[in-house]
């Protein structure tokens, strides 16, 4: 039985060679825990939603044409569903249907697994877990320096630096302005200027022969989105983004790039994407502000600011092993006991639950096993402490326990050997 296409396995360390859908799980716990942490850090608070949802969700922001992209079926209850692509417009119903029970702005994050029926490529599977991260219910700017400080702190606190990734930042309404001056009126065909959001989104990715006549069929000049993208200033929120972030140290993680735009329709002012500076890789992250997304999601009857961005695992781990950024795996064991005689099992077990009870990683035998090969799984497992029971004729048992690390051994009561682990783990610490 093999694997669906796209598809990752997360095997623990060391992984397997030789799959490259065979992933580290020691990797994900660690890119899930440093987005947990540094958005707790930032008063954050975790939300979750279903990974099956109503097909309309998606297709009500961005058409039918999405369809093509999904996981999709028909239920058992005759309802069109799909496995979720993307975590925001779950965020908008939630938010629409809830909004009254908490104080704004709302700061939520999420690590959702997401799932598209895409052609697998560098960077992208058919399944990923991301990072998200949105403020709702603040239309201030200074809601976009914070988002995009978040951003950038998750990205320091895995060892990236200035030199080794850029936050590009645009406006949504900058390009807004520019499309209607060139189309010479104050209302616009919405379907009209999405197709020329999207010839500027892959302006980077698209020959310049097939942007410049995409352009001219929409009766827009080339040489006109040139200027605009290497001669314009930053908007007046942009501005004030760019000085909130400057304030915050991190101005130097961040340029002002129009060739920005992000595809997706519901975009409405500021956007971002981070890369990588030598280019080597897809986004790392993307995302803006969508200020008109639980409005159409609620069909009218909530109206919330909302900006956040995205951040995938799969990019960012091939990024960090790029950089040598990954983690050694850690020990999965602190403490193995040892049962060399097969008729002091009974007394090793309490101990065994003591010292579990008592918070460390234990492992033991659990069958009869020579004393050698206890000891090599007890190194294989990383274990630092080897405790082993030695007991008089009369039943008086006592523990002998060896520090690994400091080559430290010392007997004592059963009743001691905790605290005499925990005091050798401190001490090294120091």
């Amino acid at each position: 039985m093999e694997r669906l296409p796209g598809f990752r396995d997360f095997y623990p360390d060391p992984v397997p060679p030789g799959d490259a859908l065979a992933w580290s799980a020691g990797l994900r716990q660690h890119i899930q825990a440093t987005w947990r942490r540094i958005a707790h850090r930032y008063g954050f608070v975790e939300y979750d939603g279903p990974p099956l949802e109503p097909l309309e969700l998606y297709t009500l922001k961005s058409g039918d044409e999405i369809v093509q992209q999904l996981y999709h079926f028909v239920d058992k209850g005759d309802r069109a569903v799909a496995l979720r692509p993307e975590m925001t417009p779950t965020l908008a119903r939630m938010v629409a249907a809830q909004e009254r029970h908490y104080k704004k702005p709302l700061k939520w994050f999420a690590i959702p697994q997401l799932f598209r029926y895409e052609r697998q490529q560098k960077g992208r599977l058919r399944e990923h877990f991301q990072f998200n991260a949105d403020i709702i219910g603040e239309s201030d700017p200074g809601a976009d320096a914070e988002i995009l400080a978040l951003l950038i702190d998750t990205l320091r606190a895995f060892g990236l630096t200035a030199a080794d990734v850029v936050v590009r930042v645009s406006s949504r309404q900058a390009w807004q302005a520019f499309y209607r001056q060139q189309c010479g009126v104050a209302t616009v065909d919405p379907a009209h200027e999405y197709a020329f959001y999207q010839v500027i989104d892959k302006l980077e990715r698209t020959p310049p022969e097939e942007s410049r006549r995409r352009l001219r069929e929409l009766g827009i000049a080339w040489e006109a989105v040139e200027t605009f993208l290497h001669g314009s200033a930053p908007t007046e929120e942009l501005q004030r983004v760019l000085e909130e972030l400057e304030a915050r140290g991190m101005r130097d993680f961040v340029q002002l790039d129009y060739r920005v735009i992000r595809g997706l329709a519901y975009y409405t002012g500021v956007v971002f994407e981070a890369f990588d500076r030598q280019g080597r890789f897809r986004a790392i992250a993307g995302g803006g502000r969508y200020d008109h997304l639980i409005h159409l999601v609620s069909g009218g009857r909530v109206n919330l600011p909302a900006l956040g961005f995205g951040m995938g695992d799969v990019v960012l781990a091939e990024l960090l092993r790029a950089r040598g950024l990954v983690p050694e795996s850690r020990p999965r064991m602190q403490v193995f006991c040892l049962v060399e005689d097969p008729s002091l099992r009974r007394q090793m077990l309490p101990l065994v639950q003591q010292l579990r009870d008592a918070g460390l990683a234990v492992d033991h035998p659990l069958g009869l096993e020579k004393s050698d090969k206890q000891f090599k799984r007890a190194r294989e497992a990383g274990a630092r402490f080897i405790v082993s029971l030695s007991c008089q004729p009369g039943g008086t048992c006592r523990a002998a326990v060896r520090d690994l690390q400091t080559r430290q051994e010392t007997t004592c009561e059963l009743d001691k050997v905790a605290e005499w682990i925990r005091q050798a783990a401190r001490a090294t610490a120091i």
